[in-house]
């Protein structure tokens, strides 16, 4: 069967750039930086998607292009053993199991801007409307709408269906974003926000929040799910590699900054005198419980039908940001099942869709409707739902082990000269320069170091309580 393959540079560039601009990276990130430090923590932030997501990125895309594989072909083809076959299932694995969380947070968001379209703003800046809604009946019509489309737009294939999807929604993202934030900013005390998102504060910086930089880089990147070696397999040979995978990251940094000057103005328009350890820390709380209070309170100056239109671009946004991660994270297990199978695309998608669907029904039935799912187990002195521990497991923890396998495979099975060839393809200038010493001296050096002591310490703080950067830090005098 004939590869399928992205028309142009521009189809992948918008396609993996859709995968990278997700919930986490669109509202999580200004609070965090934020609460760490401000354009410090921005500063930092860039750093490592350029000098440490980068490489590894480059790294998964020119694998998938040189194989034509998903990870758990790209790994047994090169691999040649059961040891990094096994390590090609987890890399299809884990994206399978982040699909099914992130399936229930897009249906989440489907659900709000569904209720801000009908002008219910007032019920979703209820203190208790979150939890009424994540129990009712009426959340599996959304799920049912969400998966329709995630179906509709992964059975057209590469060109007609994820290339057409994302060539229409991160435009139009982009727009949305640029046009709330001149939004924002015009509004009273917006200009506070902005002051704690660009002006730098360097003595937050500590050991931790230098932790947190860069696993926030790493995730937002999409980098360790398979999704870059599955979206490469589709790059043309003469595209540029090295150039799509800059305008990747660059993107990705252009929302994180857009997304901060949209979300803390907006905060301080609110509430004037609020502090920032008052905002939420998590994605979740952030777009569910305290954003629809924001836009409520926006009523007093443009009226009730203002407010909720306010809402509803604000919702349709996030959505669409959801809408192509979601379908990106889903390409990698189904790539695997056509790959490996010989199946079509449409039975592959009804065969995995349907294993996802029951997972994702049990997920959003954990959070109190089912009490054994709500309180399934307990780890590191917390009571788990099913939910929660699908993100600790895949998201939390496997992802940087999956980074740190890649590194050792491409540098030490895969061979540094087989890398540079692949990325020099449709890249005349890049043998030789700065870039090919350093990506590979730091795949094979510190980045998977950093990487090992991310995953030790995650372990180590989810499941057993014990963060051993902070203490490392501590001993060394930081804060």
């Amino acid at each position: 069967m004939k590869r399928e393959q992205f028309s142009s540079s521009l189809g992948f560039i918008l396609a993996a750039a859709g995968s990278a601009v997700g919930i986490g990276n669109l509202v999580a990130f200004p609070v965090m930086a934020s609460k760490n430090g401000g354009a410090a923590f921005l500063i930092i932030y860039a750093f490592f998607v350029f000098f440490i997501c980068l490489p590894v990125m480059l790294a998964e895309m020119s694998l998938g292009r040189h194989t034509r594989q998903n990870p758990l072909g790209a790994y047994t083809e090169i691999g040649q053993n059961r040891a990094w076959r096994t390590v090609g299932w987890l890399s299809v694995i884990t994206p399978f199991m982040i699909g099914v969380f992130y399936l229930v947070i897009t249906v989440w968001i489907a659900g709000y801007l569904g209720k801000a379209l009908t002008g219910q703003l007032d019920q979703l800046a209820e203190p208790a409307s979150f939890d009424v809604f994540t129990n009712s009946n009426e959340l599996f019509i959304y799920m049912a709408l969400v998966v329709g489309l995630t179906f509709l737009i992964l059975q057209g294939g590469v060109k007609k269906g994820i290339e057409k999807a994302t060539t229409v929604l991160m435009p139009l993202l982009f727009v949305m974003l640029i046009a709330l934030v001149i939004y924002v900013l015009t509004l009273e005390n917006a200009m506070l926000g902005v002051k704690f998102f660009l002006v730098p504060d360097f003595s937050k910086i500590t050991g931790q929040v230098l932790n947190g930089a860069l696993a926030q880089a790493f995730f937002s990147l999409s980098l360790g799910m398979g999704i870059l070696i599955t979206y490469g397999s589709y790059i043309q040979k003469n595209n540029n590699i090295v150039t799509a995978g800059k305008m990747v990251a660059a993107l990705s940094l252009l929302v994180a900054c857009c997304s901060g000057l949209l979300i803390l103005p907006a905060a301080f328009s609110f509430n004037p005198d609020i502090e920032i350890s008052e905002l939420s820390e998590s994605s979740i709380g952030m777009i569910f419980m305290f954003l629809p209070k924001i836009f409520l309170a926006l009523q007093a100056d443009i009226g009730y039908f203002g407010a909720s239109f306010i809402a509803s671009f604000f919702f349709l946004l996030v959505f669409f940001a959801a809408m192509t991660s979601l379908v990106s994270i889903i390409e990698v297990p189904v790539a695997s099942l056509m790959d490996g199978k010989g199946l079509s695309r449409r039975k592959a998608l009804y065969s995995l869709g349907g294993a996802m669907i029951v997972l994702a029904v049990i997920s959003a039935l954990s959070f109190g409707r089912i009490e054994w799912l709500s309180n399934i187990m307990s780890y590191g002195d917390n009571t788990k739902s099913f939910f929660n521990l699908i993100n600790d497991m895949f998201y939390e923890t496997i992802l940087p082990l999956n980074g740190l396998l890649l590194c050792l495979f491409v540098i030490y099975r895969w061979k540094k000269h087989n890398l540079d060839a692949e990325m020099s393809q449709g890249n005349d200038s890049f043998a030789g320069s700065f870039l090919q010493k350093y990506v590979n001296f730091s795949l094979g050096t510190f980045i998977p170091a950093i990487l090992a002591i991310i995953f030790v310490n995650t372990v180590l703080t989810i499941y057993f309580g014990y963060n051993m950067l902070s203490l490392w830090f501590e001993k060394m005098g930081f804060n």
